[in-house]
């Protein structure tokens, strides 16, 4: 009987096909599994056939239904592996097969694959140049030494035309797997012997000295970090019937050459729009670190503890449960880590005050001065100016550049505010309590002032969702870890900055210049959704994660292809919770689970009616507050600030009115500072933007009255969905 295995290839087509064609995979690979190979080769069903002129003479395709066809690639050496590739539109299956060639690796005996034809149609004109250029990238290792780390004859001759990494880099691509990876390697200095130990010794089978050849069986055996072998119709069924989980932690060629990057000098950054995988870029990155050093501790952190809690889930999908790698992560919001710093050098639990009651102190001290100034003002220069660039007296506070505030300030009203914050601080100081911001400072300096061959326990920090990090924040980790190759790897979207932090990572001991790599294809949402989703946001980009310039979203594409997003408006709020229910029950009909659908508002008030609309409606819902279980069903409820680094297949936004998005109370007004005005009308933006943008397949966003001004014309309502 045939066994099946699936290509990490087959997750990226898989999770974006319709209900009726996921039905079909599952009955194909039910069938596939029931014959005998000689049965599979005759059977009119499933209708396995050659691809013509295909570079892999092993490449096949079978029927999911008229429309869509599997790509397989067959055993031609007696065996009954046979491997699942993708699942793609039938006219595009032949083109799609056509082109791949998989081969086994001559030293880790994995199986590759590699875009044959774009290779041989570079390589010529790379030998052009090459002859008249300067130095060689590996002119220094011989054909031997490459052909032992298992560069075959193909990669050989492409590889002594490159000049320089990143042209390296842009031909990675086209390569195969482990051999470019090889390549990587030694193109930042590695010795070959350190990349056998590392790259090839680690995945060569024990026994592969005894065995010439590989059969495509054992090659798939010896692929677990990229192939998944399954034996039989209870695993088939199985691994199909949850295929979000695997989705969520697999990597793509462009992003694992960032994760897998042998090593960087120094501290490392990635950005790019929302679905370009920095999270998963950012898990992959812990794994590289702990396989490549054994006994390295890993702080893997981010700013909410509902992304921190998804993160560990993650990590440990990603690590198989491993407990000795996991035991070396520790997985935690930055504020959390400054609480466990200073507990552990003062012996006592900290006391934090929470926002609402600093918002409450700022407010009795702008009362009781009688200042020109509001409490918000004085809060957002305390954060923004003080606490920001770590001011410690009135001296240093005159003469300090306010760095991205909008109202000047003459001597005397700077010594009007800090006489407010010299009161605030007295104020913070009687309650016994400190605020998260302050703690980090405080955790910072003790970090800092610490013994240093003691230090935090850590040797690598890898931070998520890095836009909203205060200062005070990146002070704490920066103390949290010593200087050195690999010492940051931070991932973030300036384009989903929610919180109002001004960073120079620079002045923070952070520099990335050099290190800096920008994503640009979304493997998550639709085109559709993206297109719809980024007009929510200005044309004129965002400060950048560094805090030296400036992002756009230029150039950012999704591969994938659906529905438009729904947008409507309806007369009252039971009308719109009807939609809603509605909306979901026809998500559900189509084979949506409930805890792949999310629905979030602007404030926790809104969520809470929906809460009672849903459950009325006989809908099982959860709040994402309450960290379910990956496994509970239960729609996920939501605050739009809260669905930052979240991600669904369906996705509803409501109550997106005009007095909702933008929220008046949070936006400055003009006459107090402009250019904090229009930093609050962006956050506001960008909250309904990371809001939208968490859906992978479908968005329906409503509102009551009148919508939302940033808000784009609502389209057409879409005829069908869309296929590719």
């Amino acid at each position: 009987m045939p066994q099946l295995a699936f290509a990490n290839s087959f997750w990226q087509s898989y999770e974006t096909l319709e209900k009726p064609v996921r039905a079909g995979v599952r009955k194909a690979m039910e069938k596939f599994q029931q014959l005998s190979i000689a049965e599979l080769h005759a059977d009119k069903g499933l209708h396995l056939e050659a691809v013509h002129y295909a570079r892999d003479s092993r490449m096949r395709t079978i029927r999911i239904n008229m429309s869509w066809r599997g790509v397989v690639l067959a055993p031609d050496d007696g065996g009954d592996t046979f491997l699942l590739l993708a699942v793609v539109p039938h006219d595009e299956a032949y083109g799609w097969a056509a082109k791949r060639l998989y081969t086994v690796n001559t030293a880790t005996r994995a199986l590759e694959v590699r875009d044959v034809d774009a290779i041989e149609q570079l390589t010529p004109a790379l030998e052009r140049a090459a002859a008249g250029a300067s130095g060689l990238l590996f002119a220094g290792h011989s054909d031997q030494t490459l052909r032992r780390l298992g560069i075959d004859d193909q990669v050989l001759r492409a590889a002594r035309t490159i000049v320089d990494k990143p042209q390296l880099e842009a031909f990675g691509g086209l390569l195969p797997e482990d051999q470019f990876e090889v390549l990587q390697y030694l193109a930042e200095g590695f010795t070959p012997e350190e990349v056998y130990r590392d790259v090839v010794a680690d995945r060569r089978p024990a026994d592969a000295d005894a065995r010439p050849t590989e059969s495509l069986h054992r090659a798939i055996t010896n692929t677990r970090n990229r192939i998944t072998l399954v034996t039989g119709l209870d695993e088939v069924a199985e691994i199909l019937a949850k295929p979000f989980d695997a989705w969520r932690v697999f990597l793509h060629p462009a992003q694992h050459r960032v994760a897998y990057h042998p090593a960087y000098p120094g501290p490392t950054q990635v950005s790019g729009g929302p679905g370009t995988g920095k999270t998963v870029v950012a898990l992959h990155r812990v794994k590289h670190l702990l396989d490549r050093h054994p006994g390295a501790r890993v702080l893997l952190t981010t700013y909410t503890t509902e992304l921190a809690g998804t993160l560990r889930e993650h990590l440990e999908l990603l690590l198989d449960g491993d407990r000795e790698r996991l035991a070396r992560v520790e997985v935690t919001t930055v504020n959390a880590l400054a609480v466990r710093v200073v507990r552990a050098a003062t012996g006592r639990m900290p006391y934090l005050l929470g926002d609402a009651a600093e918002r409450q102190l700022w407010r009795q001290v702008a009362d009781r001065l009688a200042l020109p100034q509001d409490e918000r003002f004085l809060a957002q220069e305390y954060r923004q100016v003080i606490l920001a660039q770590r001011i410690g007296d009135r001296t240093g506070y005159l003469r300090v550049a306010r760095l991205g505030r909008g109202t000047a300030l003459g001597p005397r009203q700077r010594e009007q505010v800090w006489q407010a914050v010299e009161a605030f601080l007295a104020e913070v100081a009687g309650t016994g309590a400190r605020t998260h911001l302050q703690l980090c400072d405080d955790a910072a300096g003790l970090l800092a002032d610490a013994d240093p061959a003691a230090g935090s326990g850590f040797d690598h920090v890898v931070v998520d969702e890095a836009q909203d990090l205060h200062p005070a924040q990146w002070r704490l980790l920066r103390a949290a870890v010593p200087p050195g190759p690999d010492d940051f790897f931070i991932t973030g979207d300036p384009h989903q900055r929610i919180y109002d932090s001004h960073v120079s990572l620079d002045a923070l001991g952070l520099p990335t210049t050099g290190r800096r790599i920008r994503l640009r294809i979304n493997y998550r949402s639709t085109e559709e959704i993206l297109a719809w989703a980024t007009r929510l946001l200005p044309d004129t980009g965002v400060a950048d994660l560094s805090g030296d310039g400036t992002d756009t979203l230029t150039g950012y594409r999704s591969l994938l292809r659906g529905r438009q997003p729904h947008a409507a408006g309806h007369p009252t709020e039971e009308a719109e919770f009807a939609a809603l229910v509605q909306r979901i029950n026809h998500w559900r009909d189509r084979g949506v689970p409930t805890s792949e659908i999310g629905v979030c508002t602007r404030f926790r008030t809104t969520l809470d009616r929906v809460y009672a609309a849903l459950v009325a409606a006989g809908i099982p819902a959860v709040r994402v507050r309450d960290h379910p279980a990956t496994g509970n069903s239960g729609v996920r409820l939501a605050t739009m600030h809260a669905m930052k680094g979240l991600e669904f297949r369906c996705v509803a936004v409501v109550g997106v009115t005009a007095e909702a998005v933008p929220y008046a109370r949070e936006i400055t007004p003009v006459a107090v500072d402009r250019i904090q005005h229009d930093g609050d009308l962006l956050r506001e933006r960008c909250a309904l933007f990371v809001a939208c943008t968490r859906a992978r397949e479908e968005l329906h966003v409503s509102w009551t009255g009148t919508p939302s001004p940033f808000l784009p014309p609502t389209p057409a309502p879409a005829a069908g969905p869309a296929q590719g």
